[in-house]
């Protein structure tokens, strides 16, 4: 199941999974990223994983999905807890030209500034 955080707003794409995604859920998401990208760009995304994986069908949504709109994203945040997760954030590295990053879920609101800009801001007052 996917859930859209507070911070999902402008051209950021704040989406929290959990439990198995599922065709339904790629239904309803795949919409609403690509009314970002047509409205925006390039969207930054924030994609925070408690979840078991993905059914076939929604894996290959997903896969489909990345492939059009590889180069529609300017900063991806990967946040989780398991090993594979940090893995697929450096398999997928090379074959963006987005800014990609893997966090830990320990340090899920500092991913969220940097996906958002904010952590910038505060740099630049200092």
């Amino acid at each position: 199941m996917f859930k859209y955080l507070k911070e999902h707003a402008g051209d950021v794409a704040a989406v929290k999974l959990v439990g198995q995604a599922g065709r339904a859920d790629y239904d309803s998401l795949i919409p609403e990223l690509e009314e970002k990208i047509r409205r925006f760009g390039k969207i930054n995304l924030y994609w925070e994983m408690e979840f078991d994986g993905w059914q076939p069908v929604a894996a290959w949504q997903d896969l489909r999905f990345d492939f059009k709109h590889v180069n529609d994203f300017k900063r991806v945040a990967l946040v989780g807890d398991r090993k594979w997760e940090e893995w697929l954030a450096r398999v997928i590295r090379p074959f963006t030209p987005a800014e990609v990053r893997y966090y830990d879920l320990s340090r899920r609101e500092e991913a969220l500034a940097w996906v958002t800009g904010s952590a910038e801001v505060r740099e630049a007052e200092r």
